[in-house]
């Protein structure tokens, strides 16, 4: 074989490779199940037998050449279509311009795409096709997608040229693995369905600059598997019941920017309800590293939805979710619409909400900001652990809610509920340590909420707790906990406690009292002025401030629970 060195148009020399087939695991800790992601350098040195060149032409006919031996290519005005029937591994080197073309290849090996500055349009398809052998179906091979200089991609509003038994999910689809690796920028608009597909895994790897924008499908889907390990993913998705990021399986993010905008509604169709999701994840969704931001305006809308466990280890989650919720439910006893706990709404109900897993969710990292205009900030139909990191959670309804065991033994953790509980388990909750600062509105509601009519209880074991709205009736304090005699909305609060000193701005709404537990006791004072300091929570709270001014105030022990 020979060393293929490719040279861009900018002068840039760009190294290649398919990479080994091998990929790193993760277990999910429950099932055992292992979902794969590749852990290579996407680009480097590697060998190849063949390099095909297509120049597509804006005016003409594209050009081929390159191709010989069991590597042959047809080419109909600018519909280039290769087909690799033998075992040599191949790069496709695409460049020019098409508003009428596609790119579609045929083979069973392993191969490289490389995006020199490429344009093409198919208004009646995709515009870049990797499909597998007729006589091994759908058992298509790994493509590196590599990026040099400024690419764009589109389709079109009708799919007509899809052959009988062949799928053709996206402007780029893959029957097998996608990695989009090198340095250049690629733009997708999907008008007929979604942005970039594969029928395997797909993966983003640091360098790449990807812009989508889909008003028909999803953003990016794979099938098993969605790894982002860097770059820059800018996605919108204007299509009612779409995803911006989806998968049937695992969705880890260990890296980069990514940016995710949806104004699409949750439709009913077919009598299915197809729901719109900033990213969705048929199994896992991990956290690991980077910035995931994700904006969903559409009617049940939700940022993070997922069917299995959520882990957040690290890097920062923004979510807004400004949508109403979708859907009518049964009558009584749920807020912001929505069934109340034990209670069912009809079928299409669907919340609007921040995050949420059918699974357990693990927090041990991060930085997680969530926004809910109308529903739950996180949900978990599982248990919720808190063991580091940060969490700030805003909401009308239950800022924070499990539906079994909630645990809260380390990080920084802030639930503020503008209409409901603050902290809701629906299980046995445990304060254990860290810092938690939660706020409900007035009664019936507490600013931390156990299910006591379900025979569990509050249990305040360590860490600091402020509470604006009360604890639930019956919580176990096997730490000393305080009440203090008044205090005042929208006002800055210090609390020295030992050598500590923590700064919290109270809310314009919520409960009538303010409850502390604290590891010894605190001093409380109000009005003060702060400089300096660790800002959390969107700057509503600081931590070690330096503290002047203010006035003290009067804290007496607290012994019990209390709705107010």
């Amino acid at each position: 074989m020979k060393r293929i060195i490719l040279s861009l148009l900018a002068g840039v020399l760009l190294f290649v490779g398919c990479g080994k087939d091998d990929i790193a695991t993760t277990t999910d800790t429950t099932s055992g199940a292992t979902h794969g992601g590749s852990d290579t350098t996407a680009v480097d040195t590697t060998d190849y037998d063949r390099t095909v060149t297509v120049v597509f032409s804006a005016t003409g006919e594209a050009t081929v050449s390159g191709a010989g031996g069991n590597v042959t290519a047809t080419v109909s005005g600018n519909d280039v279509t290769v087909r690799n029937t033998g075992n040599e591994k191949v790069m496709y080197l695409l460049s020019g311009s098409t508003s009428d073309g596609f790119f579609k290849i045929y083979s069973g090996k392993k191969q490289a795409i490389a995006l020199n500055g490429v344009s093409i349009t198919n208004m009646r398809g995709s515009a870049i096709n990797v499909q597998g052998l007729e006589e091994t179906p759908n058992k298509g091979k790994r493509v590196d997608l590599v990026l040099g200089g400024s690419s764009s991609l589109a389709d079109g509003s009708s799919y007509t040229l899809t052959p009988e038994g062949e799928d053709e999910k996206g402007v780029i689809f893959s029957e097998g693995q996608i990695v989009l690796s090198g340095s250049g920028s690629l733009s997708v608009n999907a008008t007929g369905n979604s942005g970039i597909t594969s029928d395997d895994w797909l993966q983003f790897t640091p360098g790449v600059t990807v812009k989508v924008t889909s008003s028909a499908g999803n953003g990016v889907r794979g099938k098993d598997y969605v790894l982002v390990s860097g770059g820059t993913l800018d996605i919108t998705v204007s299509a009612n019941g779409k995803k911006g990021i989806s998968s049937d399986s695992l969705i880890r993010f260990e890296g980069g920017a990514t940016t995710i905008v949806l104004t699409g509604n949750t439709v009913v169709e077919s009598g299915d309800t197809n729901r719109s999701n900033g990213v969705k994840a048929d199994h896992v969704f991990e956290m690991n590293a980077g910035s995931l931001t994700i904006t969903n305006s559409g009617k049940g809308g939700k940022g993070i939805s997922c069917d299995g466990e959520g882990y957040f280890r690290g890097g920062i989650v923004d979510i807004t979710v400004t949508g109403t919720n979708f859907g009518s439910t049964n009558s009584g006893g749920g807020s912001g619409g929505r069934p109340g706990p034990g209670q069912h709404g009809s079928d299409n109900s669907v919340g609007a909400k921040g995050i949420k897993c059918d699974g357990n969710i693990e927090i041990s990292g991060g930085k997680i900001t969530v926004k809910a205009t109308n529903d739950e900030g996180i949900e978990t139909k599982g248990m919720l652990t808190v063991t580091g990191g940060e969490v700030y959670s805003q909401s009308s309804d239950d800022a924070i809610n499990s539906a079994s065991t909630m645990t809260i033994s380390g990080g920084y953790l802030c639930a503020l509920s503008t209409g409901n509980d603050g902290l809701d388990a629906n299980g046995n909750c445990y304060i254990q340590g860290g810092v938690v600062y939660a706020v409900g509105k007035t009664s019936p509601e507490v600013a931390i909420d156990a299910n006591t009519e379900g025979g569990c209880k509050l249990y305040i074991q360590g860490g600091t707790v402020i509470a604006i709205g009360g604890l639930e009736n019956g919580a176990q304090l096997s730490q000393d906990c305080y009440q203090a005699s008044s205090w005042t909305r929208n006002a800055w609060y210090s609390i020295n406690v030992g050598d500590r000193t923590l700064a919290f701005k109270t809310p314009t709404t919520g409960g009538t009292k303010l409850v502390l537990s604290t590891p010894s006791e605190p001093t409380l004072k109000s009005g003060v002025t702060l400089e300096g300091g660790t800002e959390r929570f969107g700057g509503i709270f600081l931590d070690n401030p330096q503290v002047s001014g203010g006035n003290s105030v009067t804290l007496t022990s607290y012994t019990g629970g209390g709705r107010w």
